[in-house]
């Protein structure tokens, strides 16, 4: 499954949950600096959608906030919940 992800780099609260122009918005501590926030960020979403971290790849969007990640086994049922705020938090 192919999903648009927003990253929010430097939150105190990370977590994995809402929407934000119709993508998942990710929120990770870590500083968006060397690629610290998007590896992050992919480890985020594969803890969200219960996969391993191998099974979440960047297909673009490496230095933007807004990045397009592949999702080895993704449930869209999960994406779902997840845009509207329910998922894991």
């Amino acid at each position: 499954m192919r999903i648009t992800i927003r990253v929010r780099p430097g939150s105190a609260h990370p977590g994995v949950g809402g929407e934000h122009d119709g993508a998942l918005v990710v929120r990770v501590s870590a500083r968006a600096v060397d690629g610290k926030a998007t590896q992050a960020a992919l480890a985020a979403v594969a803890d969200a959608f219960g996969v391993r971290r191998s099974a979440v790849s960047l297909v673009s969007g490496a230095s933007s906030r807004v990045k397009i990640v592949e999702i080895a086994g993704g449930d869209s049922r999960l994406l779902a919940d997840l845009l509207a705020g329910r998922g894991r938090g």
